[in-house]
């Protein structure tokens, strides 16, 4: 199972937020290239960065996300919030630089558009179904959806698309534990390998995470900003070469 850490942008700063909500946001660096550069030193190749600007309906921080994509030796990123075009997801991956992109409300509102972006960009393009108390969200986590999460996923089924990012909001930030279930549920439906986001906040989590076949990666955010574990024992809970006991309330 791969570790994808989480760089989440708001006005050119690292933050985290609590289930998506602006007004409960911690501040982690002011200098992203420097979070994702030590990323890299500590040994990940992907990092899931999010412009919480655009997700929030204001200016893309575009000049940020492409000097990070071109940042020399640091890992590859994959970029989410506020991509709801072609040409934001053109601009993404042709320009910018970014190894694939992750896009949640058009899988929602255009679903034929977001099947033709996934077919002009095989590999690239990884569809996201966030849901709170069963209910899928968009818009930043702002808006519902009446659609189910079962038709949702199950319309993904045949598209060349590498993982399904599944987000339990009620748990995101909070460091409560994931939902294996609704993970493992999204990849069963859609046919696609899950990326578990949301409530990770011990190693005991990763390790459970990874004996689900369905689940294929985990974002982990708060959980490393804090100090609960390294980034180095993370990729060995990952990777299955440690004791999930070993990094506990670090």
């Amino acid at each position: 199972m791969k570790l994808i850490p989480a760089i989440d942008l708001r006005h050119g700063k690292v933050v985290r937020l609590e289930q998506g909500d602006d007004a409960r946001k911690t501040v982690y660096g002011e200098d992203p290239a420097a979070v994702l550069a030590a990323y890299g030193a500590a040994g990940v190749d992907l990092v899931h960065v999010v412009d919480l600007d655009a997700a929030f309906g204001e200016a893309p921080q575009r000049a940020v996300l492409a000097a990070l994509a071109s940042t020399p030796d640091a890992p590859a990123i994959e970029v989410g919030g506020g991509l709801r075009d072609a040409s934001a997801v053109a601009w993404a991956l042709e320009e910018a630089g970014a190894a694939r992109v992750i896009l949640g409300s058009m899988v929602l509102r255009d679903p034929e558009g977001f099947a033709a972006i996934a077919r002009r960009h095989p590999g690239q393009v990884v569809p996201a179904l966030e849901a709170k108390g069963g209910e899928l969200r968009d818009a930043g986590w702002q808006r519902a959806s009446r659609e189910t999460p079962e038709a949702a996923a199950r319309r993904l089924l045949g598209l060349p698309c590498p993982a399904v990012l599944v987000t339990d909001i009620g748990r995101d930030g909070l460091l409560g534990g994931p939902n294996l279930d609704f993970a493992r549920a999204i990849a069963r439906w859609s046919g696609i390998p899950a990326i578990l986001s949301g409530g990770v906040h011990s190693l005991d989590d990763l390790v459970a995470a990874r004996a689900v076949p369905e689940i294929g990666a985990a974002i982990v955010g708060k959980a490393l900003y804090d100090g609960r574990f390294t980034v180095a024992d993370a990729l060995a809970a990952c990777a299955g070469s440690t004791d999930s006991k070993t990094g506990e309330g670090r």
